[in-house]
């Protein structure tokens, strides 16, 4: 299998990356202490066409593919995580669920704008008792002649309370089916909606440059119309977004493994103690040939279930497989890179420092590492 990239696809790396380190790598240090959303860094990413990269022309995408975001996605994340989860949530969970499952008129409302990045869309699935169990869904929906009425809440969802979010879709309970087991559908709502709530910004560890909040619907109307889908299907269709979406997690996890041997190689070589550069100790050179090394094969996991879901072939176990593995890497990098600066790494005017602080949340968000496991096992057979 060659996973070396075509010429388009090589072109758009070298953009990215001439992007990340020419705009968003001077300004994304200020933004990210002061916890400040990227708006500008947003508009230029929108004019770029990244936000619509895997999008049909006919909806105002690039007309590309899902290889093609994630190698963005990699090379934001070489220089600030913040900046690349805003593009991946903004893709993969705002604009997907509404082009892979939304009416004609559903698309063509909303797709143009997602894509040329003048609005942003959420996904909101996670609830307070929820957490992993993604099917507890406790947020209900009921039919009131033309219209839902929505009540609940969810939390830890990104990019659902920026000044150009325009939609959240959410997963409520829109009935039950005969074994009384919930039937969970998927409904648009518009930011504004009386009764939609959206808390302050949560005080996190990292991502601080990123937009999560809490949401709250008490007796939330929205047409019947805003159906995503099929009623009855929000689940699946969910986990299908999830599944997709764990493929551009683990291109972002893996540019910020990448990022931190890109540190930790310019700072190996200006960096000197006891008469030399700390670089020429085997010591430090072997930590960031390990480093090099994880971060390789998790570039190879990555592409290969990208390619697989470009190819249209089954690529959930790889997905898995790329997220839990491009994780556990991007911890362990950022560790590394965190040492290998010494007290240097500490401090936050050193990019490591905010690898670091970034990197954890990989192996927990759009499902832990934990639940990767469970999914690797079921897909070999080992569970119902």
């Amino acid at each position: 299998m060659d996973h070396r990239l075509s010429p388009e696809h090589e072109e758009l790396r070298r953009t990215v990356e001439e992007f990340a380190h020419d705009v968003v790598a001077p300004k994304i240090g200020d933004l990210y202490e002061r916890h400040e959303f990227p708006y500008e860094i947003v508009r230029e990413m929108g004019r770029m066409g990244l936000f619509g990269l895997p999008i049909p022309e006919e909806y105002g995408g690039m007309g590309g593919d899902y290889l093609a975001l994630g190698i963005a996605l990699e090379e934001l994340a070489r220089v600030d995580s913040s900046v690349a989860i805003t593009l991946e949530a903004g893709v993969s969970l705002g604009a997907m669920p509404i082009y892979r499952f939304g009416t004609e008129e559903q698309k063509q409302e909303w797709l143009p704008k997602l894509c040329a990045g003048q609005t942003l869309g959420a996904f909101g699935l996670t609830e307070p008792d929820g957490g992993s169990d993604a099917g507890g869904t406790r947020t209900t929906a009921v039919r009131d002649g033309d219209e839902w009425v929505i009540n609940g809440s969810k939390c830890f969802i990104t990019n659902s309370g920026t000044d150009i979010t325009a939609l959240v879709t959410v997963t409520a309970v829109t009935g039950r089916k005969p074994d009384g087991k919930p039937l969970i559908s998927s409904i648009i709502v518009p930011s504004g909606t009386p009764g939609f709530t959206v808390a302050a910004p949560y005080s996190k560890v990292g991502w601080n440059s990123s937009d999560t909040r809490e949401l709250s619907f008490s007796d939330v109307r929205v047409p019947a119309a805003n159906l995503l889908g099929e009623e009855g299907r929000g689940y699946a269709q969910f986990l299908r977004i999830l599944d997709e979406g764990r493929i551009a997690i683990s291109a972002l996890a893996t540019g910020l493994a990448q990022g931190c041997v890109d540190e930790s190689l310019k700072y190996a070589k200006e960096r000197h103690a006891f008469g030399k550069a700390i670089g020429e100790n085997q010591a430090i050179q072997f930590k960031i040939a390990d480093m090099e090394m994880r971060a390789h094969m998790a570039r190879i996991g990555w592409y290969d279930a990208a390619s697989r879901l470009v190819n249209g072939e089954p690529f959930k176990k790889q997905a898995a497989i790329a997220k839990l593995y491009s994780s556990t890497v991007a911890v362990d990098n950022a560790r590394e890179a965190t040492q290998i600066h010494g007290g240097y790494g500490f401090m936050n005017e050193y990019p490591v420092a905010r690898m670091w602080r970034d990197s954890k949340i990989l192996e927990i968000g759009e499902g832990t590492s934990e639940v990767q496991r469970m999914l690797i096992a079921r897909e070999l057979g080992m569970s119902a």
